[in-house]
């Protein structure tokens, strides 16, 4: 394994925990942002407009958090491009190709699709050799990808099936693949989670306004309303507090482990989309979802037992 990758690699039981309550909290509050979102589109709110301001707020909340933490996101040419392609395909881009989506296929089956990115994630980490194989991950990612995938088509066949948004919805689940494997290839050097994410969130916020400047885009809000604003508010908390934990993760449970955040939003979104948006259930969603938690399961043992390996090793 390269030394690059040697930051990521779990040291103790103590890790491990903590990787895991990142996995589940970050992935419930990606869940919670599906649906928000498509409340969001509901009242009024444009994709773009709704992303750049929550962005923007989350941004300033993890900066401030940052501060007075005493640490300071670094600046310099490493730091800079991390900050700007990790913002692109990690935040930018994939949300921004969500959130448009959603209106079109609903909350639901993007919450599903979030859940793709673990094969692509898992293939690209062996191929790089950031990952070594491991026969019971390698179960667990195509449990999970089988799950996701299993819902997927049911959406693919339904009659009022939106061909078009659902292709441009799942490109999301690429750009997802490629940050977790860049964000952990490119780490910059002795800089903490807490310290890169407002960083990332900058960058983004600035491609999103930069994005603006093309014709029918507009980040304007109403503030005739108070609605509206506490929605962006609310999202921004989200926010702050999903690509905190998207971090930390990250630094504790590697690539791998981190794509499955997307498991565990579907696992939560869906049901939020259900039950409280009214969505009709997804076709195959008992099935697919425990395959789903079937391959988080897998996964995080696997990991576990990579790590007891690995300490025999090193006795």
């Amino acid at each position: 394994m390269s030394d690059t990758c040697e930051p990521f690699v779990s040291q103790s039981h103590s890790t491990w925990l903590t990787a895991l309550a990142c996995l589940f909290g970050g992935g419930a509050l990606i869940g919670l942002t599906t649906n928000i979102a498509k409340y969001a589109g509901e009242i009024g709110l444009n994709p773009l407009a709704f992303l750049f301001w929550s962005i923007m707020g989350a941004s300033i909340l993890l900066l401030v958090f940052t501060l007075v933490r005493g640490e300071i996101p670094p600046l310099n040419a490493r730091s800079l491009e991390y900050y700007l392609i990790a913002a692109l395909v990690s935040v930018a881009g994939s949300n921004l190709i969500f959130f448009s989506a959603i209106p079109q296929v609903g909350a639901g089956f993007v919450a599903l699709i979030i859940a793709l990115p673990p094969l692509l994630t898992y293939l690209g980490a062996l191929a790089l050799r950031m990952e070594q194989f491991s026969m019971l991950r390698a179960f667990g990612v195509i449990a999970a990808l089988s799950g996701a995938g299993i819902l997927a088509a049911h959406k693919f066949s339904a009659p009022d099936a939106s061909v078009f948004w659902i292709m441009i919805a799942l490109c999301g689940p690429v750009l997802l693949a490629i940050g977790n494997l860049y964000r952990t290839l490119r780490w910059p050097s002795n800089a903490s989670p807490s310290a890169l994410a407002p960083g990332m969130l900058i960058a983004a916020v600035i491609l999103l306004g930069l994005f603006s400047l093309l014709p029918n885009y507009s980040l304007t809000v109403s503030v005739e309303k108070t609605l509206p604003i506490s929605i962006i508010v609310l999202q921004a908390f989200i926010f702050a507090g999903q690509f905190l934990l998207l971090f930390l993760l990250q630094k504790t449970g590697g690539p791998v482990l981190l794509s499955l955040l997307g498991a565990v939003g579907a696992v939560v979104g869906v049901p939020i989309a259900v039950f409280l948006q009214k969505e009709a259930p997804p076709e195959g969603l008992v099935f697919g979802a425990s395959l789903i938690g079937l391959g988080v399961v897998l996964v995080t043992w696997g990991g576990m037992k990579m790590m007891k390996s690995a300490k025999k090793t090193a006795i």
